[in-house]
């Protein structure tokens, strides 16, 4: 299910941030080098869009709810996690 919001809409629908797939808006992508990370979950705690999940193997990121902010490359203290310019 596709929703369009509206420029200046206000949306009264508390907690429906799941019913809107902002990783559209991106126009930079992160990508994880699972080799390099070291499981401190900084990006995890950063993110602003709870786009990255904890795994046994490192995290994941949530493509779908990604916006590219880049937060999550700037707080990881090894360089796992690079932006990239997205393709479509």
């Amino acid at each position: 299910m596709t929703v369009k919001i509206t420029i200046g809409a206000i949306n009264k629908k508390h907690g429906s941030s799941k019913e809107y797939k902002t990783g559209g808006w991106r126009t930079m992508c992160p990508e994880v080098d699972l080799d390099k990370c070291i499981k401190c979950y900084k990006c995890f705690d950063y993110c602003p869009d709870a786009a990255i999940k904890k795994t046994e193997e490192g995290i994941e990121i949530d493509l779908d709810y990604c916006k590219g902010c880049g937060i999550c490359a700037n707080e990881c203290p090894v360089k796992a996690i690079v932006m990239v310019k997205e393709e479509k």
